[in-house]
């Protein structure tokens, strides 16, 4: 009975085992990476500004200090053309000026908040406090934009976020992410506190046209041509820039030819409506990667059932 019990201690350690490959596998699949730094060595950034922007060694975090009118910026070029991404990182403002602004976004080489392509976040402090903006320029040239301010004028009509106003706050972290489908051609922001994980604010734009031509991350000044000597000052961190896995199918031993359906269309996307929450995709759902701990244990289960079973036999 005792040899029984460890055959099946073997059999459930080596079970175990075979499955670690095909989760690792699963994971590696979630995302492919163009450009990713978590600021703990020099991440080579661009800049003309370097006495204000620059990387905090002692910090592990990118500084900047965006003053308008002064046409400053700080960008790292990446190796996009066009489809899905998701745009991420965090963000701490310890100080910002009324009338100052914080930009990050993702543009072509103008790096222009008003030239087109131009995906942009902002924090800005002015008209109505400290809000949050998704801010667009599409390749030919339209703007669109929405805040976290319910029913501001100067983003009414079908893009008028409808929810309860949102506001952040100096001294304190936030996650950023930014969405892009190509397919349904939904641009999407959402802001949450970190490290807790509790959302802030999101919504959407429906872009009515494929974003393209966008190859740099940067930071800056340029097409802000307010005030002299205010500030938005503070840290990025943890930038990453990805784009669905491509899925490889398996090969099979004949090909089959769908046709598509007549009956039932893809739906397109609508004009975008006041939830106050992105639509329209599934948030991902990372998969947690399997601890070393459990293979080495998995053979150290192994390993002893083994060199019990030799010790009864040599009994």
């Amino acid at each position: 009975m005792k040899t029984q019990t460890a055959l099946l201690c073997l059999l459930a350690a080596c079970l175990l085992l075979a499955c670690v490959p095909g989760v690792l596998a699963e994971e590696d699949q979630s995302a492919s990476v163009i450009y990713q730094t978590t600021f703990s060595t020099d991440p080579k950034w661009v800049t003309n500004n370097p006495s204000t922007d620059y990387w905090d060694a002692n910090a592990g975090m990118y500084h900047f200090a965006i003053e308008p009118s002064t046409g400053s910026y700080a960008y790292i070029p990446v190796n996009y053309d066009r489809g899905s991404f998701k745009l991420e990182y965090d963000v701490i403002l310890n100080r910002i000026d009324e009338g100052a602004t914080f930009r990050l976004g993702f543009s072509g080489v103008e790096m222009d908040g008003t030239k087109g392509p131009n995906v942009l976040t902002m924090f800005t402090n002015a008209k109505f406090g400290k809000i949050m903006w998704l801010h667009l320029v599409t390749p030919g040239n339209k703007l669109m934009e929405v805040n976290s301010q319910r029913g501001d004028t100067l983003t009414s009509g079908p893009l008028a976020y409808d929810g309860p106003t949102v506001k952040y706050e100096i001294n304190k972290t936030y996650h950023v992410t930014v969405n892009y489908d190509s397919t349904s051609k939904v641009l999407s922001m959402k802001v949450n506190e970190k490290p807790s994980g509790k959302d802030v604010w999101s919504y959407f734009i429906n872009t009515g046209e494929e974003l393209r031509g966008m190859n740099r991350i940067y930071l800056g000044s340029k097409g802000d041509y307010g005030m002299m000597g205010i500030y938005a000052i503070g840290y990025i961190d943890n930038v990453r820039l990805t784009t669905p896995a491509k899925v490889t199918p398996a090969t099979t031993a004949a090909t089959v030819v769908e046709t598509p359906s007549t009956t039932n269309p893809t739906p397109k996307p609508t004009t975008a409506k006041p939830i106050g929450t992105v639509p329209p995709s599934p948030p991902e759902t990372p998969e947690s990667p399997v601890s070393p701990v459990v293979s080495l244990a998995a053979l150290g289960i192994g390993a002893a059932c083994a060199g019990y079973i030799t010790l009864r036999r040599r009994n």
